[in-house]
This record gives structure tokens, C-alpha cells and sequence, in this order.
């Protein structure tokens, strides 16, 4: 069985993971095809998995992204694929690769059926942990420098090598190495709307202020501060209101229009710590200091403090 489905939110496990499944399955000589479902169609995959290759006797088909496709007008496609599946090719290699699926969908377990399944749902301090097998590290180093990160296994394999090097000798890493040697990722700042977030559900003052001045530090001026954290608010109010419909992520980002699931996921983390009242209590307030900073000479940054001080 020639067919693997790799679930991961993260690029550079994937591809790791399938470039050992080509060296296992006898494939380092095949040609590579990628049909990415959210630019190529199904149709296109299939059409490559039924043609003989003049160019190689072998041939490697990734379709990513399986988890983007319409379950009611491609089911004819799906159906197609399910067929192949079930008499492959022995010259080629199917790799179908998507975020976690959800397990109740027909997608899911019709896939789960026909391929080998490699789940790759590694946490960044246990994967730090890993990379620093043989050196002495301490977990409030290890701590560190996921924070540092972000939870960017990219970035992680690349700050490990690098200390690793650096203490190649001693085979001892620091909080101090950490500090002088990684530099502190700036995440996207929408992810770190949902860390102010966060930190205001929790009444963590001190966390949520400096999560404020971290996005100060991308030069993002105070009121669009205040739009973003709105957002924030807004798509929780959204999503708690689709979760009490027991709707999966997958469904509300379609029903949102979010392009993947991985924020309705984080969001998820959220609402639990709001009632739909104290979502929309909070809408109100950042409203109101909105339309304050727009009509009044008040300093922004002073009245956002004091917005977080007091919530």
C-alpha cells in the first residue's frame, strides 16, 4: 500500500516525514508532482496517478491541503481517489497531506481506510528536548527558548544546531546562551492579539501589558491596536456562538471565511474564560474607548493601559 496520509499543522515535520517515507518505500530516483488543493484541483492528482510516466518508471503524487476540498461537488472526484486507493499503482507513491482532519467526516475515514497513517502532533518543548539529547539543559532553558520561538519548529531546528555548536565542547546550554544567542522571533501579530487576549480572559495585568508593548514594538499605532484586539473579540464572540451548535473548527473557519482552521482552534482556547454577555460587555468598551481617543486629545497608550488595568 503506496498510500500515506501525514496530519500535521507543521511544514518542516511534514517534510521530513516524507522524505524518509521516499527513501523507505524505494522512491529517491522517482519524479515529484505537487497538487496543492487550494490552487490545483483534485482532478489534476488523478489524472497524474492514472498516467503511465515516460519520464521514470516511478513517480511520487502529493496532493496537500485534501482537507480544503468540497465533500458535495467533488464526492464523484473523492469516489475516484477511493478507487485508485483501493488497486494502486505499485511505481507510484501517494502522499496526501492536511491539517488534523476531523474524525467524524466521511473524508476522514474513507481515507483512513486505504492509507498509512502518520499522525505528527509533536509539542515544541518536547521536540527541544529531543534535539538536545547528550547536552545538559535545563527545562526553564528549554522553556525559553520555545518562547523565543513561537513554536516555530524551523526556527527551533536552526536555534538548536546553533547552540549546539556554540557548546559543542562543554555540552552544557544556559538561559544566558539562550539570551545572548537566539534571536527573539516576532510572531505574527495577530497571534499576539490572541496572547493580549489571553492574558486579559486570565486577569493577568502584568502579562497583558507587556503582550500591549510587544505589539507596540512593531511601530503599529494604538487605535489599530485597538481594531485588532476588536477582531480578536469579535470572531470569539463568533465562534462561541457556533461551537454551542456543536459545529467542528473546520466548519466555522468555512462558515468565517478564515482561510484554515488554526484560528478558530487558538480561539477555541479562549472562550471558555467569557460568557457571551462579557464578549459582548467587551466589544462595548473597546467601542466607547475607540470613539474617545478619535474625538478627545487623551493619550491613547495611557487610556489602553488603563483599559487593561481595569478589566
Amino acid at each position: 500500500m503506496n498510500s500515506y496520509l501525514i496530519e500535521t499543522e507543521d511544514f518542516a515535520f511534514r517534510e521530513k516525514e516524507i522524505k524518509k517515507i521516499i527513501q523507505k518505500e524505494g522512491f529517491l530516483d522517482a519524479t515529484t508532482s505537487i497538487y496543492d488543493l487550494e490552487e490545483n484541483t483534485l482532478e489534476n492528482a488523478l489524472e497524474d496517478l492514472d498516467t503511465y510516466s515516460f519520464l521514470a518508471s516511478k513517480k511520487i503524487v502529493i496532493i496537500r491541503n485534501i482537507e480544503k476540498i468540497s465533500l458535495e461537488s467533488e464526492k464523484d472526484k473523492l469516489d475516484h481517489l477511493y478507487r485508485y486507493m483501493e488497486h494502486p499503482s505499485a511505481d507510484n507513491l501517494l502522499v496526501i497531506e492536511c491539517k488534523k482532519l476531523n474524525a467524524t467526516t466521511n473524508l476522514s475515514k474513507e481515507l483512513k481506510k486505504r492509507c498509512k497513517i502518520i499522525e505528527l502532533d509533536v509539542s515544541p518543548k518536547n521536540y527541544i528536548k529531543e534535539q538536545f539529547k547528550g547536552f545538559d539543559v535545563r527545562q526553564d532553558v528549554i522553556n525559553l527558548l520555545d518562547e523565543y520561538c513561537m513554536g516555530d519548529f524551523t526556527k527551533i531546528d536552526q536555534e538548536c544546531n546553533k547552540l549546539k555548536n556554540y557548546k559543542f565542547e562543554e555540552k552544557k546550554i544556559t538561559i544566558e546562551d539562550v539570551k545572548e544567542l537566539v534571536f527573539k522571533k516576532l510572531g505574527d501579530p495577530r497571534d499576539l492579539t490572541f496572547q493580549f487576549s489571553r492574558s486579559l480572559a486570565e486577569r493577568d495585568k502584568k502579562k497583558a501589558l507587556q503582550s500591549y508593548r510587544e505589539l507596540r514594538d512593531y511601530h503599529i499605532e494604538p487605535l489599530s491596536i485597538l481594531g485588532l484586539l476588536g477582531s480578536q473579540i469579535r470572531i470569539m464572540y463568533q465562534v462561541k456562538l457556533l461551537v454551542n451548535r456543536n459545529m467542528s473548527d473546520h466548519e466555522i473557519a468555512n462558515m468565517l471565511e478564515e482561510k484554515s482552521d488554526y484560528r478558530i482552534k487558538k480561539t477555541r482556547e479562549l472562550i471558555a474564560f467569557y460568557t457571551e454577555k462579557e464578549l459582548l460587555d467587551l466589544m462595548q468598551q473597546l467601542g466607547s474607548l475607540d470613539y474617545k481617543i478619535k474625538t478627545t486629545d487623551t493619550d491613547a497608550n495611557a487610556e489602553i493601559e488603563n483599559f487593561i488595568l481595569n478589566v
